[in-house]
């Protein structure tokens, strides 16, 4: 009985070292693979951003300018893509090819944009597709999308200020046309006298105002000094 007792905690002992080594044997292993492997994550520091919608979009764009107008057409219509990828994928789309064109292509394109217009969750989509379609028809978009793309002048996001606002202004440079410049127009005069109150304890204006200020400008300048009787008085002295 003493000699059965004997080995049956040897052949504890046995197990329990055998299960202590495969443990340390199974940490050693991860440890070595992960000191391994070149880490293809996003780096943590303090000095870089973990995460800047800027330069997401930014990269994203650089890395399809290279791409042929069939991958970029098959990007934007692949629901499964991700939100950046798509924006950028518009993007380079209407800086390369949305001025190359074939009417019956052209039609094409605008139910494809739209259709991604509908589906879309993000801002930065919605943004892309609209500054697309002003590029691509100005008469028919115009109306519709600057009101739009004007107010997102006010979003709490600087990434989709300054994409919006950049997005405009390529849209009305070296251009003077009176309907574009009455609908930009109306639509500051009409965000301006909602934040009147705002307006008369300001003495410096902030990026965003000083972007709506910018747009109010280039249309007074089309439209005619006269506009300015139409503003709230205290836009006056900001102007």
């Amino acid at each position: 009985m003493k000699n059965l007792y004997i080995k049956k905690i040897e052949f504890r002992k046995d197990i329990f070292f055998r299960i202590t080594a495969g443990i340390i044997v199974f940490w050693l292993g991860i440890a070595f693979f992960s000191h391994s492997q070149p880490d293809l994550t996003p780096s943590l520091t303090t000095t870089s951003p973990i995460f800047s919608d800027q330069l997401l979009l930014d990269g994203y764009t650089q890395t399809y300018r290279s791409e042929p107008k069939e991958v970029i057409l098959a990007m934007i219509q692949d629901d499964t893509l991700d939100d950046y990828k798509m924006a950028a994928s518009v993007r380079v789309f209407r800086s390369k090819f949305s001025q190359e064109l074939f009417l019956r292509e052209k039609r094409a394109l605008e139910k494809i944009l739209l259709r991604r217009l509908n589906r879309t969750d993000s801002i930065f989509v919605e943004i892309e597709v609209m500054l697309t379609l002003c590029h691509m028809d100005r008469y028919k978009y115009f109306v519709s999308m600057i009101p739009t793309l004007i107010q997102k002048l006010d979003h709490y996001n600087k990434t989709v200020n300054e994409i919006a606002y950049q997005g405009i202004n390529e849209l009305l440079k070296n251009q003077n046309r009176t309907r574009e410049a009455r609908i930009v127009f109306n639509t500051l005069q009409k965000n301006l006298f909602l934040s009147r109150k705002r307006l008369s304890n300001i003495k410096e204006p902030d990026e965003k105002l000083k972007q709506k200020l910018s747009l109010l400008r280039w249309s007074i300048k089309i439209l005619g000094t006269e506009e300015l009787n139409k503003l709230p008085k205290e836009v006056i002295p900001l102007l």
